[in-house]
């Protein structure tokens, strides 16, 4: 039954509830796409403002938001945003944020202890942040009854294993202290790779590039398809110009191979796509259009 606290959309058998932290301008437009060109940005103004970019002040815009998906009688989040009170001194706009993820949850219907399954789609510190809570001046899980399903390699990447590797900073290392490494002390991680399957309707993929681990999660109940695609893409920009990362990709060549194979499918398939940070609709279908991909229609479905 369809959530009455927050709007949703309804997939085959699987409700869709999103749920909004943050929505805003975030990064000036080719700070966040280095690789776009104003033309891109310009060309396609009508599509853009105002949901992903202010012209006036060449601002995209980003939301910090989570999936609450409602399958197969589980409660399944997709990603669990900043989490609050956290050391980011790396990350000005993070650092000690506050904001109101369970609440915005609790609007959503959702209890903590309601959650079933937590999906990470890779260890940045906007995915996983929101994973655990500050008790007694330590971190324990904010879901008590919750598998959480990481990456291996994020979990390898950012973790002490590969301390200090290539692309990992101090602050990912205060993101894995207190986001990740108090769910595997309480027993409750699962770590994959390549793919792993939830239930009937919901699979994980890996698609590297953005991280070591990045992930999708594909959807597929009766004749409806989405695809969850995480951080391949930032900004609708990138599916017009698939071959620009963000400026927080890792692996610049394999980011572009793996969003162009999403793409490929999400157009062949007629999938939904719903990255991690789209402000607006949230999510759009893409279409092929001569050699590349175009933006379809958005989702029928707002914000809180």
């Amino acid at each position: 039954m369809k959530s009455e606290s927050m709007p949703g959309i309804v997939l085959g058998d699987v409700e869709v509830i999103r749920v909004v932290e943050w929505q805003g301008p975030f990064a000036p437009a080719r700070g966040l796409v280095p690789e776009s060109g104003a033309e891109v940005w310009r060309d396609n103004e009508d599509r853009l403002a105002p949901d992903h970019w202010k012209p006036d002040s060449d601002m995209a815009v980003v939301a910090l938001q989570t999936w609450v998906l409602r399958s197969g009688g589980r409660t399944v989040l997709v990603d669990t945003g900043v989490g609050n009170g956290r050391e980011r001194p790396g990350s000005p706009r993070f650092h000690h944020w506050q904001g109101d993820f369970l609440g915005g949850l609790a609007r959503a219907g959702v209890r903590p202890e309601d959650v079933d399954v937590v999906v990470n789609t890779h260890v940045h510190g906007d995915h996983v942040g929101g994973n655990t809570v500050g008790v007694d001046g330590g971190w324990e899980p904010a879901f008590p009854n919750a598998q959480y399903l990481v990456p291996a390699a994020d979990d390898f990447h950012f973790g002490p294993d590969n301390a200090y590797g290539n692309g990992r900073r101090e602050d990912d290392r205060l993101i894995y202290e207190d986001s990740i490494a108090p769910v595997h002390r309480a027993g409750q991680t699962v770590l994959w790779d390549g793919t792993h399957r939830i239930d009937d309707h919901l699979t994980l993929e890996s698609a590297p590039g953005h991280t070591p681990g990045s992930a999708v999660l594909r959807l597929a109940s009766g004749s409806d398809r989405a695809v969850f695609v995480g951080d391949l893409l930032h900004s609708p920009v990138q599916i017009l110009a698939p071959s620009c990362n963000s400026c927080f990709c890792l692996d610049a060549e394999q980011a572009v191979a793996s969003r162009t194979r999403i793409l490929e499918r999400a157009a062949a398939e007629g999938e939904l796509v719903v990255p991690a940070h789209f402000g607006g609709a949230g999510a759009v279908e893409v279409r092929r259009e001569g050699g590349g991909f175009a933006l379809g229609r958005w989702a029928a479905h707002g914000t809180e």
